[in-house]
């Protein structure tokens, strides 16, 4: 589905003049050039006049979709960052002791950077915006202007001057030298605005000639035009700089996400509290058990409750073979990538008992299993949940005598964890314990039939020592505790568990997303979050054609978007077809073709998908409650956080972490930065960061 991008709503008086104010700076600050050097501090400074910044970053939010876009990347970096609501009547005024004051004598900026809408949202020359335009030279901080007209005001000609002004949907943009040499340097260089839906304007933008004192980061050829104009780029001027966007966007626009890492690291000049990373994770689901297929005459599932006149059975199933499970090792050695076998193992030795006691599959898995992951799915994949009375649809949990709902036991539900474990075990798989997915994420609420989560199932997580467990995104996107479990959040894919063909994905597909009139289950048309296909996709080219393209977005949308939750599909999709593949590929040849050597894909683990989720959490609370004092002084960088609080830090290449006595390398290497989850050393109540000079 298209995301709409807000329309042009600046103007000009038609000349491009604004006025600034003046200001006077005392003998006791800084001067602005010392701090414009580095932004911490003039070298001529005594210490104890170089200024303390805070790392902290100010937004001035009207509401608009970039100012959003840019709040939404902070927070998920784990920046804080104070807001300031124009809408809001009773928002704070800004002043100079609202942006700076002295802490033990010590001049203090508090913020280390500012985000406004636009270039002057408070009016040119009024005691507001004069009052920040102030604080930003005196201290040297950045100022990010989220979307903004080209005009001279902000370094650039006017798009009537070479220029152009109109939608960028489909148009190609290149990150320029000097942006790949700055904070753009994670960026191999080009890169293609969206252009999800031809009859909507998704991004809308002016293309201008850069001034003097304006350096490009982002350019595209002029259309019907010569040369290029810039899209985003700095502007230096009045001892201040500003970063200029001059496109329209929001936080779900691809070129916005390859672009926020960026329009971050300039903000905070590369030195940030929180951390970003682009992961991607596949979980395999059900593995050595067969799916069961799609009918693509019945439109269901034969043995589903709801597909009337199956036989409960189904017609053949679909499991991988020998040859699949020995492609599936190839691929990943080819790749540089490691898929999570999720497997029951149960199922796989019935399988092998209704075969003659034959199972190749199985046998050549296990020869390579040590290329994969494994986690445990439970040993026959059952319904962990309450106890399913089918004889109406949908189904509804069964009840007792009492009326109260009729569960699997804590006994049964530990047996199949415990079963499955030890199967692994003896085969020698690579196993983490702590780890686990159950069948169709049952025994966790399950809405509407049940609405909380099995009762037994928290003790029988306990008996297993299972520390992490899967959980539906589409349901529950936020980690959550059961028991002493933590859930880590997976994102379904729509290659679906009961196609083994491209011709059985387009058939299903069309089932869901096409109209009654067109043959379709017409659910669509009910669905205010869902679109109706335009015209059913062709069986013989829609997977290939219109799915995979469509749900590698999806993906790659998760991965750039420092969202670290696996996806998963099923065993099924590496076998017959073998439609997983053509997403994975997709995903993985689209992102290289965007990103530098120095920013690789992250592969992690289910137990450091929730780790990480664990950390964000707690960060995030004490951030909430006030609890993080973090700021620097020339080239140090001082943290207080909760004892035992895991503090995440960004910054760059050089740094070192102070020890009691000497010093370390701080953090690992991404993005042409360091980054890390970390501690204060023992005996220290703080975190101290040494910046290179």
């Amino acid at each position: 589905m298209a995301h709409l991008a807000l329309t042009d709503r600046h103007h000009h008086d038609g000349h491009g003049h604004r006025r600034r104010s003046g200001w006077r700076t005392t003998a006791a600050v800084l001067t602005a050039a010392g701090l414009m050097a580095l932004g911490l501090g003039a070298p001529a400074a005594s210490a104890a006049q170089e200024p303390r910044i805070d790392l902290r970053v100010l937004v001035v939010d009207n509401g608009d979709s970039p100012i959003e876009a840019i709040t939404g990347q902070l927070k998920s970096t784990g920046i804080p960052y104070t807001r300031v609501n124009l809408n809001d009547a009773d928002r704070p005024t800004i002043t100079e002791t609202f942006l700076s004051d002295t802490v033990d004598g010590r001049p203090r900026a508090k913020f280390q950077g500012v985000v406004l809408p636009n270039e002057a949202p408070f009016g040119a020359g009024s005691a507001e915006q004069t009052a920040l335009e102030s604080y930003e030279t005196t201290y040297g901080i950045p100022q990010v202007d989220a979307y903004t007209w080209a005009h001279p005001g902000v370094g650039l000609d006017y798009t009537s001057q070479g220029g152009w002004a109109g939608t960028l949907d489909g148009r190609e943009a290149s990150v320029t030298a000097a942006g790949r040499a700055g904070a753009f340097g994670y960026l191999d260089g080009a890169f293609t605005f969206e252009d999800n839906d031809p009859s909507v304007q998704e991004s809308y933008g002016f293309v201008a000639k850069p001034r003097t004192g304006f350096t490009s980061y982002v350019d595209v050829p002029v259309p019907a035009g010569t040369g290029t104009g810039s899209l985003v780029g700095e502007y230096a001027h009045d001892g201040r700089r500003e970063l200029v966007v001059t496109f329209a966007y929001n936080q779900y626009q691809q070129q916005f996400r390859l672009l926020a890492r960026g329009i971050v690291e300039w903000l905070t000049q590369g030195v940030h509290l929180g951390q970003s990373r682009n992961y991607f994770a596949v979980h395999v689901d059900d593995v050595f058990a067969p799916d069961s297929r799609w009918d693509t005459e019945r439109n269901c599932t034969p043995g589903d409750f709801d597909c009337a006149g199956g036989d409960g059975e189904g017609t053949t199933p679909i499991r991988m073979t020998a040859a699949d499970a020995r492609y599936a090792a190839q691929w990943q050695r080819d790749h540089g990538f490691t898929l999570d076998m999720v497997y029951n193992a149960g199922s796989g030795e019935e399988w092998k008992s209704e075969h003659g006691g034959v199972d190749t599959t199985t046998d050549q898995l296990l020869a390579d299993k040590d290329q994969y992951r494994w986690i445990n799915h439970t040993y026959t994949h059952p319904y962990l949940g309450c106890e399913q009375d089918t004889s109406t649809v949908p189904w509804s949990c069964a009840k007792n005598a009492d009326g109260s709902t009729r569960y699997m036991s804590r006994a049964d539900i530990s047996a199949q964890l415990r079963d499955n474990h030890d199967w692994g075990v003896a085969k020698g798989l690579p196993l983490d314990r702590s780890e686990l997915v159950t069948g169709e994420h049952s025994g966790l609420k399950t809405l509407p039939q049940q609405p909380a989560d099995n009762p037994n199932l928290a003790g029988a997580l306990a008996d297993n020592g299972i520390r992490w467990i899967a959980s539906d995104n589409s349901r529950e996107p936020a980690q959550r505790a059961v028991g002493s479990a933590l859930t880590v959040p997976r994102h379904p894919m729509n290659v679906y568990y009961n196609t083994g063909t491209e011709a059985e994905m387009a058939d299903e597909y069309n089932w869901i997303y096409t109209s009654a009139a067109d043959g379709g289950s017409g659910a669509c048309e009910n669905n205010p979050t869902s679109t109706c296909l335009a015209d059913p996709l062709d069986p013989a080219t829609g997977y290939d054609e219109y799915i995979v393209p469509q749900e590698a977005r999806t993906a790659l949308g998760h991965v750039i978007g420092n969202d670290p939750r696996p996806h998963y599909a099923h065993q099924s999709n590496l076998a017959e077809d073998r439609t997983l593949y053509p997403v994975m590929d997709k995903v993985l040849t689209d992102y290289a073709a965007l990103f530098a050597d120095n920013t690789p894909v992250e592969n992690p683990a289910q137990a450091a998908i929730g780790t990480e989720f664990q950390r964000r959490a707690a960060w995030q609370s004490a951030l909430d409650d006030g609890r993080v004092t973090a700021y620097r002084v020339g080239t140090t960088v001082t943290v207080t956080a909760p004892s035992g609080t895991r503090i995440p830090v960004t910054a760059p290449e050089g740094t070192t972490k102070q020890l009691l006595l000497g010093t370390t390398a701080f953090g690992t290497p991404y993005a042409g930065h360091r980054s890390a989850w970390t501690t204060p050393e023992l005996f220290q109540t703080a975190l101290t960061l040494n910046l290179p000079t």
